[in-house]
């Protein structure tokens, strides 16, 4: 426990060190957040056409409100808490791979519905969006990546069918 508990402790200081780096915000965390707001406003025009994406920034062109998806909101950060859990487990390649591309899924799709959600929420109430923003969506998503890590973990092999197998 001890040496997975330090190997993930060191894959997330590496990993969240080089997400901070300019090349890294440039090349990847940017586009990918401008990304994410693109694919959010064209989910929310299936119920509000008048919705508009531009850059990191959802707006609702009727009321004008906007919500900015900044870091900490893009869900890279979680991905990196999970990514660095399934590396420091002592599991073959292809069962990491497996287990960080379906959590990288699963984090995006509550990602995405947090954040329509709080478009919308933000809307109807700035106090209801603020508390919303803050604690239950920031609780929620790290919850998806324990409860997405304890699953991948639940359909590891066991070390007596990994002996068999291999």
């Amino acid at each position: 426990m001890l040496r997975f508990f330090l190997i993930f402790l060191a894959i997330q200081a590496a990993l969240f060190t080089a997400e901070l780096t300019r090349p890294v915000q440039q090349a990847i965390v940017i586009p990918f957040t401008e990304s994410i707001a693109s694919l959010s406003a064209w989910l929310i025009k299936a119920f509000d056409s008048g919705v508009i994406a531009y850059s990191n920034i959802i707006r609702d062109q009727q009321s004008g409100f906007a919500v900015a998806i900044e870091a900490g909101c893009n869900g890279v950060e979680a991905t990196i808490v999970l990514v660095a859990a399934m590396l420091a487990m002592p599991t073959p390649w292809k069962l990491k791979l497996i287990g960080i591309g379906s959590g990288f899924l699963a984090i995006q799709f509550m990602n995405l519905l947090r954040i329509i959600t709080l478009f919308y929420l933000g809307q109807w109430n700035r106090t209801a969006f603020d508390w919303a923003h803050l604690y239950i969506w920031q609780a929620l998503i790290m919850l998806d990546v324990l409860i997405v890590f304890l699953i991948w973990l639940r359909f590891l092999p066991s070390k007596q069918e990994a002996a068999h197998v291999g």
